[in-house]
């Protein structure tokens, strides 16, 4: 090994020795605290009773069937808003009514209550029901019972439907057999977000 990199590796060897002394002796005061933080989401728990509202068969133009049911806030959050959707399918029994749909003569009258029969709060078919936006449905029937309150946590409120098979003093005879299959889905909304 040459004199140079001997010198070097001795120069090298005298620095790191330098600087792990100086880096044992060099000393500071600290101290720390933690911290410890939790998130915990609330939850939206809507249940519908009776899960199914209305079975009815033999039903003949004229007939009115008033069913109630209740919706209930189990969660821990109040739920602002509730969407219905409407969904439903026609069994054609004789195949003769394509240009006319069942649920055009099924009636849906909302109602405050079993007493009000003769004062629906909303008068509307299964067929425009289907096709009603959800605001339309908040603006004519929720938010009378509602306005701006909602569904508070671990609350219910009982409601009242008449489903009504409408005489229109017309041949109604196509529909002699039909069936109707009904799906309503209940959609629970939380309110705006707040500081807390």
């Amino acid at each position: 090994m040459s004199i140079k990199k001997k010198l070097g590796m001795g120069v090298a060897t005298a620095v790191l020795g330098l600087g792990l002394i100086g880096g044992g002796t060099f000393a500071y005061f600290s101290d720390q605290e933690v911290s410890n933080n939790t998130f915990a989401a609330g939850t939206l728990d809507l249940s519908l009773s009776p899960t199914e509202i209305i079975e009815v068969t033999n039903i003949k133009p004229g007939d009115t069937m008033l069913r109630p049911f209740t919706l209930t806030n189990s969660g821990t959050l109040d739920i602002k808003t509730v969407d219905l959707i409407t969904n439903y399918t026609v069994e054609d029994a004789k195949g003769d009514n394509a240009t006319e749909d069942f649920a055009e003569h099924i009636r849906v009258n909302f109602l405050a209550n079993a007493d009000k029969l003769t004062a629906p709060i909303w008068s509307t078919t299964l067929a425009d029901l289907k096709n009603a936006s959800p605001e339309l449905v908040q603006e004519k029937f929720w938010a009378v019972f509602w306005e701006n309150r909602g569904l508070d946590a671990g609350t219910n409120d009982t409601f009242f439907v008449q489903f009504e098979f409408v005489e229109n003093n017309q041949d109604q005879n196509k529909f002699q057999g039909d069936g109707l299959n009904l799906e309503w889905t209940f959609e629970g909304m939380q309110g705006e977000g707040e500081a807390k």
